[in-house]
């Protein structure tokens, strides 16, 4: 696809995750569509495991534009998302300046406060008109101090950055900006309003084995029937963290490396580690347990 090509209506945009692998349901690829149209963020949120990542990595690879993340942490400031000053070389710049006869400091500090000094961040790079046009994914938002939520106001409304020393980076092309969050504090409205929001649930059942075939095609129809099954069922449990995507098609690629055909309580018991991350959900579900949430499983799949 072009670089300036979009798609043409929610089928379309449906159709061009899938051929990266997502399988979105219609609501999803809808909020997707109208995000790339009107060139609005697109803010998801969600449970951990749901996808959202993954929207931004299949549309850089469905777009052909290239992927810039900024991955949240507490205690991102400016330097480590958006831009710094070179110092040492423009310290360097100054010294070979003032060794040719250069003494004018507003000279100085004309010629040291230029793009060539200016080191881009995540951020900053996304929207560099020198490069070519990118989707930029700022990851787990909700990791990040609330005050660095100010500084985006200004990208995501306008798709440019203002440097105080040198001036405003604005895009030539705007941006795809996908931001996600796990709702571990609540983001600002000021964020929510510049964006088309969409709620990323856990998968039904039917998407969920079209997810499988997608990403594990080498595992058996009847044997990703049974996976599905037993981790939707999982999923009422009562656990700290419940499976995701990622760890059904994990779970599935790891049964299949094991040359098992069928899910038993014994096979579920071996194989917690890959779907289970944490040990005391991994204590209270083996043995009696995963043997009746797999028996639980195989009922809802006959009814």
């Amino acid at each position: 696809m072009p670089l300036d090509a979009l798609p043409a209506s929610v089928g379309d945009t449906a159709r061009l995750l899938a051929e990266q692998g997502y399988i979105a349901d219609r609501a999803l690829a809808t909020t997707i569509h109208l995000a790339l149209t009107m060139r609005r963020p697109l803010f998801l949120e969600g449970e951990p495991g749901t996808g959202k990542t993954e929207i931004a990595k299949v549309l850089a690879a469905g777009l052909g534009r290239r992927l810039v993340r900024l991955q949240c942490y507490d205690g991102m400031d400016l330097a480590a998302s958006a831009y710094e000053w070179d110092h040492a070389r423009q310290l360097m710049a100054i010294r070979l300046a003032e060794a040719a006869g250069q003494t004018d400091r507003d000279e100085l500090a004309r010629d040291i406060y230029t793009r060539e000094f200016l080191a881009a961040r995540p951020l900053l790079s996304a929207i560099d008109p020198d490069q070519p046009p990118a989707v930029l994914l700022i990851d787990e938002l909700d990791r990040a101090d609330e005050p660095f939520e100010a500084f985006l106001l200004e990208l995501l409304a306008d798709f440019q950055i203002t440097v105080p020393e040198y001036g405003t980076v604005r895009a030539k092309v705007p941006p795809v900006v996908v931001l996600t969050s796990n709702r571990t504090r609540e983001v600002h409205d000021a964020i929510r309003r510049r964006c088309l929001y969409q709620w990323v649930d856990y998968p039904d059942a039917a998407r969920e084995r079209a997810i499988l075939a997608a990403k594990a095609p080498e595992v058996p129809a009847a044997l990703s029937a049974q996976v599905v099954a037993f981790v939707q069922r999982l999923r009422g449990e009562d656990l700290f963290k419940l499976p995701g995507v990622a760890e059904t098609i994990d779970w599935a690629n790891a049964l299949r490396a094991l040359d098992e055909t069928e899910l038993t309580p014994g096979v579920v018991d071996e194989t917690l580690g890959v779907l289970l991350k944490y040990q005391d959900d991994i204590a209270k579900l083996r043995g009696a347990e995963a043997a009746r949430v797999l028996g639980e499983a195989g009922d809802g799949r006959a009814g």
